[in-house]
């Protein structure tokens, strides 16, 4: 791939370029292919069935392609209630980082912390997974900046604000006239495109189609017809949803999510189905 090539995916380009990698069947194979970073040390921000599927499929590629399930090493971050039950992740992992535990805003989806492990790891990417930070536009931004540059394997952070956050997502849905559930954003469709051909939502657009009190919230609700779900814009793998059959109940559903979910995070109600 030419140099001009690679500028179109300058979000995966990492520190460990190919003119500093030591020698190896990595390296070999990222040259045959006309890649620009060798990857052979991954931190995986997850833990779980997600990090035992991550390091089961690399392992088996790493095996067909390299002769050896090792060409890849994996670190993993493990929290004292995974190590006590010796998790099957951490057993299968090359090794790992203790990381606090409690709710994943301690951990999993903690950015700032998660950079912090991956430079201390000295690591080459970032695999998140699903849930916890995957959706964040911080982590492959805050990642590309990072000393090292490490790598996040997924989307960059300007396609996961079009696409990853539910709200902004369904705004762009309905600028395509794609069909969508009554939902607090109903109707909102404007949109822009950047120069590098993004399309993306202004920031007041945005703000139009969030719910951030409870009083919003009834209001939208009230149009939009019970029963209804609410939902945190970065909730995630079960968190931060409630459903609601009364306006008697929203109040403490509302605050449920918000419990579940820290933060200064906007909401979004639609209608269940």
């Amino acid at each position: 791939m030419a140099a001009t090539e690679h500028q179109k995916v300058a979000h995966f380009i990492g520190g460990n370029s190919l003119d500093v990698a030591p020698p190896g069947r990595v390296r070999d194979f990222v040259t045959e292919h006309g890649g620009h970073t060798v990857i052979t040390k991954v931190l995986i921000a997850n833990n779980g069935i997600a990090a035992v599927k991550e390091i089961r499929s690399v392992r088996q590629w790493s095996y067909e392609t390299f002769g050896s399930e090792r060409a890849i090493e994996f670190t993993v971050m493990a929290t004292p209630e995974d190590l006590k039950v010796n998790a099957e992740y951490i057993r299968m992992a090359d090794r790992y980082v203790e990381v606090p535990g409690g709710t994943n805003n301690n951990n999993y989806a903690n950015v700032d912390f998660i950079v912090d492990v991956a430079e201390r790891s000295g690591v080459h990417a970032v695999w998140a997974g699903w849930g916890h930070a995957s959706e964040n536009p911080k982590l492959p931004e805050s990642l590309a900046a990072s000393k090292h540059k490490i790598v996040f394997i997924g989307p960059p952070g300007s396609a996961m604000r079009s696409l990853g956050d539910k709200i902004s997502s369904t705004i762009v849905a309905q600028s395509a006239n794609v069909p969508t559930m009554a939902w607090s954003g109903t109707g909102i469709s404007e949109t822009t495109l950047t120069e590098d051909g993004l399309v993306t939502v202004p920031d007041d657009v945005y703000k139009k189609a969030c719910v951030t009190t409870v009083e919003e919230g009834l209001d939208r609700a009230e149009k939009i017809g019970y029963p209804v779900m609410i939902k945190a814009s970065e909730g995630g793998g079960g968190k931060g949803i409630r459903k609601v059959e009364s306006p008697e109940t929203f109040k403490n559903a509302f605050g449920a999510v918000a419990g579940e979910v820290p933060g200064d995070i906007p909401f979004l109600v639609f209608y269940y189905v």
